[in-house]
């Protein structure tokens, strides 16, 4: 069954919208993200950010910054299947009890089941580091340099059910050299993930986006 995709609010200064920010690990783009929103007139803010990793870096970055930040560990059940569930659950349920209206996934190393995307389908966000359709999944960085691309970047997209497969909303693209390696082509990309995906969520945001 295909995803029935319903766009958020359109947010003001005096009623922002409310972002929860999913992360595994160092945070760089929520951090980027936040330092953004501290502009006076953001149209969106974040209420939450949390992560399924206890030592990532990032909840110590939002706290610090004055947001929330809440782990949710994977739970001691032995069927994979049925722990992925309920540990979208307990996610969920963070969302809702902070008023989450649209959910952004920002290093966020866990694929997400069928039954939690459908019900946030078009107020659910992922950026992946290259210009999809071109090297999904976790290595991205690795792919790009093995087919020795001239050409990689960033992809903001509406997540579906599949992997890095949502509708594309915006992408930026970097020059990859002969030198370059795996670390200083992920920096190169990483400058404009954090240029484009708050532009992307002011869009949204602002309802300048339209539904897939």
């Amino acid at each position: 069954m295909a995803e029935e995709w319903i766009l958020p609010r359109v947010g003001t200064p005096g009623n922002p919208l409310r972002l929860g920010v999913l992360i595994s690990g160092s945070g760089s783009g929520m951090e980027a993200l936040l330092h953004h929103q501290s502009q006076s007139n953001c149209i969106h803010t974040t209420n939450v950010v949390i992560s399924d990793r206890q030592d990532a870096e990032g909840l110590s970055k939002a706290e610090k910054m004055g947001v929330t930040a809440v782990i949710v560990p994977l739970p001691q059940v032995e069927d994979f299947n049925e722990r992925r569930l309920i540990h979208e659950q307990e996610i969920n349920q963070v969302l809702f009890d902070h008023g989450v209206e649209l959910v952004i996934l920002s290093g966020y190393m866990r694929i997400l089941t069928p039954t939690f995307v459908k019900p946030w389908a078009g107020r659910l966000l992922n950026i992946h580091p290259s210009l999809l359709p071109d090297f999904p999944g976790a290595h991205a960085h690795r792919d790009a340099i093995a087919a020795k691309a001239r050409q990689s970047g960033c992809t903001v997209h509406f997540v579906d059910s599949g992997m890095d497969s949502g509708p594309i909303i915006s992408q930026a693209s970097v020059e990859v050299l002969p030198s370059d390696d795996e670390t200083t082509l992920a920096e190169k990309i990483k400058v404009e993930e954090h240029r484009i995906y708050p532009e992307v969520i002011d869009r949204l945001s602002a309802g300048d986006i339209e539904s897939p």
